[in-house]
């Protein structure tokens, strides 16, 4: 069974910097795609960004520039790098794993408030 726990979230004001964590305990995760979704309240949860075992990383639009996913397989770890947040990046955060068969984990969410 693969278990997912998001960590770093927190209140931030506008302009600055976060870093969340997605820790996984399962066999699966040096080959699997990792990414992240954010939902903001009353919104639909949306993908945010991916990084496949092995390749590169794709962001959405919206942070572009900004955001960046990274993995480190050894600590079995997910990492989302924060910039220049803006108050619409106020969300909860999921980290979702996809193995190589094809079934989806999600972790339980941090939230990421963007405030001043």
């Amino acid at each position: 069974q693969v278990q997912l726990v998001e960590s770093g979230g927190g209140l931030v004001q506008p302009g600055g910097s976060l870093r969340l964590a997605c820790a996984e305990s399962g066999i699966s995760f040096s080959l699997a795609t990792m990414a992240w979704y954010r939902q903001a309240p009353g919104k639909q949860r949306e993908w945010v960004a991916a990084l496949p075992s092995g390749g590169s990383a794709n962001y959405a639009d919206s942070v572009k520039g900004r955001f960046t996913i990274s993995r480190d397989n050894a600590k079995r770890t997910v990492y989302l790098q924060m910039n220049s947040l803006k108050p619409d990046d106020t969300a909860v955060y999921y980290c979702k794993e996809r193995t190589t068969w094809g079934t989806d984990y999600w972790g339980q969410g941090t939230q990421v408030t963007v405030s001043s």
